[in-house]
């Protein structure tokens, strides 16, 4: 059986054309990997970890299906959870009429004496109608997000989504052709798990679009019984960095640059910045740096720069948002610059850098995107100009490693996989 056997993809749609990209870059500087000097870690067990983000935070922000048919319904005395009231710019408009729901009628019988008044009645004004309560309702039947598994029911398949750079069009005609999505793009795969590998913006057209789906995605998922989760990539850092510390110059090892000059060379789009909001960044802010499932160690970047941070998933975790939500700009930009490196899996030393982080971290086989399987292959530029072929995920480092950057944006593929990939 042949890879393209093993991995068929549907005609991707074009979104029209695509420069040639760059790796990563900094002004002024470059982002490979240096040679790694060990690291000396406790390992960590064997679990499921991913505590952060994705469904948890849209179970709490997503419409119900009472808002979904335009309705907002709340508790006496309650705010909503989340409020467009949070966003710059609101202002509220009132209904010209009371809802039909709690409309009066128009007239009912008058229950008083006409001589006779109630004692908060005016004179000479008609006494309100009396409307029948009715018994009370009783309570409702309490709901679960997540329906428990039936004894030894097995969970729902695991599935992993490489780097989408704002390629929503891609993205949707991939996750169709896997059965994960249906025809109108709602969820369709039950108790499946599916996890994006990060990198969500930048050169594509349409960033905030693809991120908007995720999170759809999360909630429905959830509600389903499976999962969709989504790691933080290092264009999650720089995306959120522009739009926080835009032209704020950094210091760095490669000269004074700025988040938002950067996140311009790597292709931002100002369209996704100007429509970014305040639920986008509280969720991609989120986002775990790194996950483990079914002994799979997910990561988005193929660099062992994890392990500056924590010797187990929590503390990376914990670490990565600590700079995100406490820490200065320099700090932040160190975070990008650290997991923008690459390549630490290829070659001879590929191997043991891969045993380093699943030693540390847990798990047999590492999964990341970040990488472009084109440049991992040495297969980028082809002598007479056409689009490398991406038969399907790409296994290296003595088989400890999968890369699942299909290169879409350089006329490659948007991968989406089935775990375990053989």
């Amino acid at each position: 059986m042949t890879p393209e056997d093993r991995f068929p993809g549907p005609e991707q749609p074009s979104s029209g054309p695509r420069h040639q990209p760059d790796l990563d870059v900094l002004p002024y500087g470059t982002y490979y990997e240096p040679e790694t000097t060990g690291y000396a870690g406790t390992p960590y067990e064997a679990e499921t970890y991913s505590g952060y983000g994705g469904a948890r935070y849209l179970e709490q922000h997503w419409p119900s299906d009472s808002q979904a048919h335009g309705h907002t319904m709340h508790a006496p005395g309650q705010a909503p959870a989340f409020s467009h009231q949070d966003h710059p710019g609101y202002e509220p408009t009132l209904p010209d009429q009371p809802s039909p729901a709690l409309q009066l009628p128009e007239a009912l019988p008058d229950q008083h004496h006409p001589d006779q008044h109630h004692p908060d009645q005016a004179p000479g004004r008609d006494d309100p109608p009396t409307i029948e309560l009715g018994p009370p309702l009783p309570e409702p039947a309490p709901s679960y997000p997540y329906p428990a598994p039936g004894p030894g029911e097995p969970p729902g398949p695991l599935y992993v989504v490489g780097d989408v750079h704002g390629y929503l069009e891609e993205l949707l005609a991939e996750l169709r052709q896997q059965g994960i999505i249906d025809a109108d793009g709602h969820w369709c795969a039950g108790r499946s798990r599916i996890w994006f590998l990060g990198d969500f913006t930048d050169r594509g057209p349409d960033g905030i679009g693809v991120i908007d789906l995720v999170m759809q995605l999360a909630a429905e998922a959830a509600a389903a019984g499976g999962y969709c989760r989504a790691l933080m990539g290092n264009h999650e850092l720089l995306f959120l960095g522009a739009a926080r510390y835009g032209d704020e110059p950094v210091q760095s090892t490669a000269g004074t640059a700025s988040f938002l000059a950067a996140w311009r060379l790597n292709g931002g789009q100002q369209h996704d910045l100007d429509r970014l909001q305040a639920h986008h960044i509280s969720w991609l802010s989120r986002l775990p740096a790194m996950a483990i499932e079914d002994g799979h160690l997910l990561l988005h970047s193929d660099t062992t720069a994890y392990l500056e941070y924590g010797e187990s998933i929590p503390d990376v975790n914990d670490a990565v948002h600590s700079v995100l939500a406490d820490e200065g700009v320099d700090e932040w930009w160190d975070c990008f610059r650290r997991f923008t490196k690459r390549f630490a899996f290829r070659g001879d030393a590929g191997p043991t850098a891969v045993h380093e982080l699943l030693d540390t971290y847990g798990g047999t086989r590492i999964v990341h995107g970040h990488s472009p399987i084109p440049y991992l292959t040495g297969a980028a530029h082809a002598d007479d100009g056409t689009p490398p072929h991406i038969p399907g995920p790409y296994v290296y480092a003595d088989d400890l490693a999968v890369a699942m950057d299909g290169g879409v944006t350089m006329e490659g593929r948007l991968l989406i996989a089935r775990l375990p990939v053989n």
